[in-house]
């Protein structure tokens, strides 16, 4: 079943959805949209310190992208605003990552790949990778669930409960970098922020505790995939696109059913 090109390709949007749809609902919850974007634009100079040094795409990935929410978290610590600091980095880690991949020396290397996404590429072991990585995450989530959503709730709330505000953010901004390490090969750099936006919020309309909010984003969120995928075959379209463009027709859907 494997072998098939086009079953790989679901398996990896499915796979993907379910790290997405718990954490983009955080993401939702805490207003990281931004955020999310941000570490998502330090994969590509990710990529380009991976093909330098031979290592793994979605390990040089992973680095930058907690990197990159180490540095954010840190200067806004320091009193900087986050949207100044959020824009500076992102723009600049992204045109860094492309600068630095042209001095790559005897790489040709196609951005538009790890830009935009090339889920119709993904092979057995990326599945590994893909489903690996996924289920760490939602593990990670899970044990951490209770004070994720006390920290959300109320910080004083949180402190009186003897919760670390600033341990859950980096549970998080860690959860976010493996996202991105998993996510860029499926939908790419530049689309990852809506994969992790657009089902948590269409989840949103129809949700009454978190719990449901975040089961409902991965169903929602593998349902884009695969109406997505399919669309894309229909139609000759490129497939990451297509699986976002699928994910805002149901946001526009549920906001119909809601009226």
């Amino acid at each position: 079943m494997l072998d098939d090109f086009f079953v790989r390709a679901l398996l990896a949007g499915v796979g993907v959805a379910c790290a997405t749809g718990p954490l983009g609902s955080f993401v939702v919850w805490r207003r990281m949209a931004y955020f999310g974007d941000a570490v998502a634009h330090a994969a590509i100079l990710g990529v380009a310190l991976a093909i330098a040094s031979n290592l793994p795409i979605a390990l040089g990935t992973l680095i930058t992208a907690l990197a990159m929410g180490l540095v954010v978290s840190a200067l806004t610590e320091r009193g900087h605003a986050m949207d100044s600091v959020l824009g500076v980095l992102a723009h600049g880690a992204l045109a860094l990552g492309l600068v630095a991949i042209s001095f790559v020396p005897g790489v040709r290397v196609d951005l538009s790949a790890f830009l935009f996404g090339d889920i119709l590429a993904v092979g057995k072991s990326d599945l590994l990778v893909i489903w690996g990585g996924a289920a760490l995450i939602c593990a990670l989530l899970a044990w951490r669930w209770s004070a994720l959503i006390t920290v959300t709730l109320n910080v004083d709330l949180a402190h009186a409960s003897g919760i670390n505000p600033k341990r859950e953010a980096l549970v998080l901004t860690l959860a976010l970098a493996v996202v991105v390490a998993l996510a860029i090969k499926v939908v790419g750099a530049l689309l990852i922020a809506a994969l992790l936006i657009i089902p948590a919020v269409t989840a949103r309309s129809f949700s009454r505790t978190p719990e449901v909010m975040a089961i409902g984003a991965v169903g929602i969120g593998a349902l884009a995939s695969i109406l997505g995928l399919h669309a894309s075959l229909q139609f000759d379209t490129p497939a990451g696109p297509s699986i976002v463009v699928a994910g805002g027709v149901l946001f526009v859907l549920s906001l119909m059913w809601r009226r």
